[in-house]
């Protein structure tokens, strides 16, 4: 009886041997697989028109008819507002303070702003913008990389105003995903300084 039973073991192992060698020869005999590199959804971005914003702020500029202005209601934030793009799920904030002899630290507070970005970013391209005509003089940051904010800049006077923006995503930045939007989104800042105007 025992012999039986250790015959019945034998043959079960080697038939669930056999069938686990099958299994193998006829999985490992199938094509090399690759991964397959990361896809990202298509945006279909508009095409652009500009709308000119003229409100009782002390700055004027033409901004995308894509965006929306939103207004920020405190009190120490008077003229701060957010150019928000609902399809691209992205804004630049906007904030303005007056200059009462503080040009310096203000600059300064800009570009340590932009400069905590250098830890993340590959490359941080400086642009000097100037127009005589207007009054206005601002440095354009165009940020490379897996940053929180993909452009800034600042506008100024040099006596009364200055005005400071950053493009932020509300997601975790990749670069290869939002590259669209944020050269979409980079044009505009380009467009709301080359209109900018003091009031």
């Amino acid at each position: 009886m025992r012999k039986r039973k250790y015959t019945y073991r034998k043959s079960t192992n080697c038939l669930l041997v056999g069938v686990l060698v099958g299994v193998l020869f006829v999985v490992s005999c199938r094509k090399t697989g690759y991964p397959k590199p990361y896809g990202y959804f298509r945006v279909d971005l508009p095409k652009n028109t500009y709308v000119r914003i003229d409100t009782l702020l002390p700055y004027s500029f033409d901004i995308s008819s894509h965006a929306q202005i939103t207004f920020k209601n405190e009190p120490q934030e008077k003229y701060w507002i957010d150019i928000v793009y609902p399809g691209l799920n992205a804004a630049i904030h906007c904030s303005y303070k007056e200059v009462k002899g503080k040009l310096y630290d203000l600059s300064e507070d800009a570009h340590r702003s932009v400069y905590k970005h250098l830890v993340r970013a590959d490359d941080i391209q400086e642009r000097f913008f100037s127009n005589p005509e207007q009054d206005v003089y601002g440095i354009y940051y165009d940020l490379q990389g897996d940053v929180a904010s993909v452009a800034q800049f600042t506008l100024t006077d040099s006596t009364q105003h200055f005005f400071r923006g950053a493009v932020y995503f509300n997601h975790v930045p990749n670069k290869d995903s939002i590259a669209p939007m944020a050269d979409f989104i980079k044009k505009d800042v380009i467009r709301l300084m080359e209109s900018f105007s003091w009031k």
